[in-house]
């Protein structure tokens, strides 16, 4: 949620205006639809589980669609709402896609029917370095796995910490210091992204890559 707040600010697109469809519902899709809406107020369009994908333009409410599925266990049959597969969500056009189900969902060969103006990516390795090429080329904004869904083990991270501390943060604390990650994460990617004229993955790459250097130098390398 925050890297697509902070990828929509550089792209100049008014969240009021803003329809995201979400691939997957698990804990990772869930989250992502109800935060977009909650958070950001996007309206969104397309949800999918293993077993299919429903879609209404008007909007669809992630958490009424939760219980649903909860009773059911499928959003298929989801009241006011049409019907379609994972792949036909995916190429619905749509200002944010969450590909947050399977690995290697946007490949070469769908890659130039997304529509899409961000891709957001939650699962692990969603979309195929072909891929990755062919949405470039459409000037669609990738925010790859390693920063867009980095969320998780961020916080892990501070469980890490306060634990060590003995001394355990507030709800509100731990969001506003993921916010402060992840807002920060993006724009050293986004930044590095123009300065180099690379794609946001292989930006990201070039910061992880550095940050392990810089590390190496620091410490030395002890025999």
């Amino acid at each position: 949620m925050y890297c697509v707040r902070e990828a929509m600010a550089v792209e100049g697109i008014k969240r009021s205006e803003a329809t995201a469809a979400v691939q997957g519902f698990g804990n990772v899709g869930w989250n992502a639809a109800r935060l977009l809406k909650d958070e950001l107020g996007l309206t969104i369009t397309a949800l999918s589980d293993s077993s299919g994908a429903i879609a209404n333009e008007e909007g669809l409410d992630p958490v009424s669609v939760y219980e649903h599925k909860q009773r059911t266990g499928s959003v298929i049959g989801y009241p006011g709402a049409r019907e379609m597969t994972n792949e036909e969500l995916l190429e619905m056009e749509c200002t944010v896609l969450v590909p947050a189900a399977l690995e290697n969902a946007i490949t070469s060969a769908n890659a130039d029917r997304v529509r899409a103006r961000i891709v957001a990516e939650g699962a692990n390795g969603p979309t195929t370095p072909e891929a990755d090429t062919i949405l470039d080329e459409k000037g669609v904004m990738v925010i790859p796995d390693v920063l867009c869904n980095a969320g998780g083990v961020t916080v892990s991270y501070f469980e890490w910490v306060q634990d060590l501390q003995f001394h355990f943060w507030s709800n509100a604390q731990i969001r506003d210091r993921l916010n402060e990650i992840m807002t920060y994460a993006f724009a050293r990617v986004y930044a590095t992204a123009g300065a180099k004229e690379v794609d946001m993955r292989t930006a990201a790459y070039l910061l992880a890559v550095g940050e392990v250097v810089q590390a190496t130098k620091l410490r030395g390398i002890y025999p």
